[in-house]
Protein backbone atom coordinates (compact mmCIF):
# COMPACT_ATOMS: atom_id res chain seq x y z
CA UNK A 1 0.00 0.00 0.00
CA UNK A 2 1.43 3.63 -0.72
CA UNK A 3 1.59 5.23 1.85
CA UNK A 4 -0.56 9.28 1.55
CA UNK A 5 2.12 10.90 3.41
CA UNK A 6 5.02 9.91 2.43
CA UNK A 7 3.78 10.53 -1.37
CA UNK A 8 2.60 13.72 -0.27
CA UNK A 9 6.20 14.43 0.81
CA UNK A 10 8.08 13.06 -1.95
CA UNK A 11 5.62 15.17 -4.66
CA UNK A 12 5.95 18.26 -2.87
CA UNK A 13 9.59 18.35 -2.45
CA UNK A 14 10.08 16.63 -5.69
CA UNK A 15 8.72 19.99 -7.40
CA UNK A 16 10.54 22.10 -5.05
CA UNK A 17 13.71 20.41 -6.35
CA UNK A 18 12.57 20.93 -10.16
CA UNK A 19 12.08 24.51 -9.34
CA UNK A 20 15.47 24.90 -7.36
CA UNK A 21 17.28 23.27 -10.06
CA UNK A 22 15.67 25.77 -12.72
CA UNK A 23 16.80 28.53 -10.46
CA UNK A 24 19.95 27.47 -9.83
CA UNK A 25 20.78 26.50 -13.43
CA UNK A 26 18.80 28.54 -15.60
CA UNK A 27 20.28 27.83 -18.61
CA UNK A 28 19.28 24.11 -18.34
CA UNK A 29 15.45 25.69 -16.93
CA UNK A 30 12.60 24.60 -19.07
CA UNK A 31 10.30 27.21 -17.48
CA UNK A 32 8.88 27.53 -14.06
CA UNK A 33 5.92 25.85 -14.75
CA UNK A 34 7.76 22.38 -16.37
CA UNK A 35 10.71 23.02 -14.23
CA UNK A 36 8.05 22.02 -11.53
CA UNK A 37 5.97 19.60 -12.95
CA UNK A 38 9.20 17.81 -13.86
CA UNK A 39 10.23 17.82 -10.01
CA UNK A 40 6.82 16.54 -9.47
CA UNK A 41 7.49 13.39 -11.67
CA UNK A 42 10.98 13.19 -10.74
CA UNK A 43 10.39 13.52 -6.61
CA UNK A 44 7.55 10.90 -7.22
CA UNK A 45 8.76 8.36 -9.53
CA UNK A 46 12.22 8.21 -7.70
CA UNK A 47 10.14 8.08 -3.89
CA UNK A 48 8.12 4.93 -5.45
CA UNK A 49 10.83 3.38 -7.27
CA UNK A 50 12.82 3.43 -3.96
CA UNK A 51 10.07 2.16 -1.98
CA UNK A 52 9.63 -0.44 -4.15
CA UNK A 53 12.97 -1.84 -4.35
CA UNK A 54 13.29 -1.84 -0.26
CA UNK A 55 15.36 1.33 0.16
CA UNK A 56 12.54 3.52 1.97
CA UNK A 57 10.40 1.73 4.22
CA UNK A 58 6.64 2.58 3.39
CA UNK A 59 6.03 1.89 7.35
CA UNK A 60 6.78 4.61 9.62
CA UNK A 61 6.20 7.43 8.03
CA UNK A 62 5.97 9.39 10.68
CA UNK A 63 9.38 8.70 11.73
CA UNK A 64 11.20 11.50 11.23
CA UNK A 65 14.35 9.33 9.79
CA UNK A 66 11.46 8.08 7.34
CA UNK A 67 10.48 11.58 6.61
CA UNK A 68 14.05 13.01 5.99
CA UNK A 69 14.75 10.66 4.01
CA UNK A 70 11.37 11.01 1.59
CA UNK A 71 12.33 14.85 1.55
CA UNK A 72 15.98 14.59 -0.28
CA UNK A 73 14.93 11.65 -2.19
CA UNK A 74 11.81 13.72 -3.30
CA UNK A 75 14.36 16.43 -3.73
CA UNK A 76 16.88 14.37 -5.55
CA UNK A 77 14.44 12.70 -8.13
CA UNK A 78 13.38 16.24 -8.77
CA UNK A 79 16.55 17.82 -9.47
CA UNK A 80 17.52 15.26 -11.71
CA UNK A 81 14.33 14.57 -13.96
CA UNK A 82 14.23 18.14 -14.53
CA UNK A 83 17.93 17.95 -16.09
CA UNK A 84 17.88 14.89 -17.62
CA UNK A 85 14.78 16.37 -19.38
CA UNK A 86 16.50 19.63 -20.09
CA UNK A 87 19.59 17.97 -21.59
CA UNK A 88 17.65 16.01 -24.01
CA UNK A 89 15.35 19.14 -25.20
CA UNK A 90 18.93 20.62 -25.88
CA UNK A 91 20.09 17.41 -27.51
CA UNK A 92 17.43 16.88 -30.08
CA UNK A 93 17.08 20.59 -30.87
Amino acid sequence: MVSVVGFMIQLVSGGLGGMGTGKVLPGLSLGEVADIAAGFAGGVGVGQLLQGLGFIAPGSVFGLDSAVVSILVGIAGGCALMTLLSLAKKLFQ
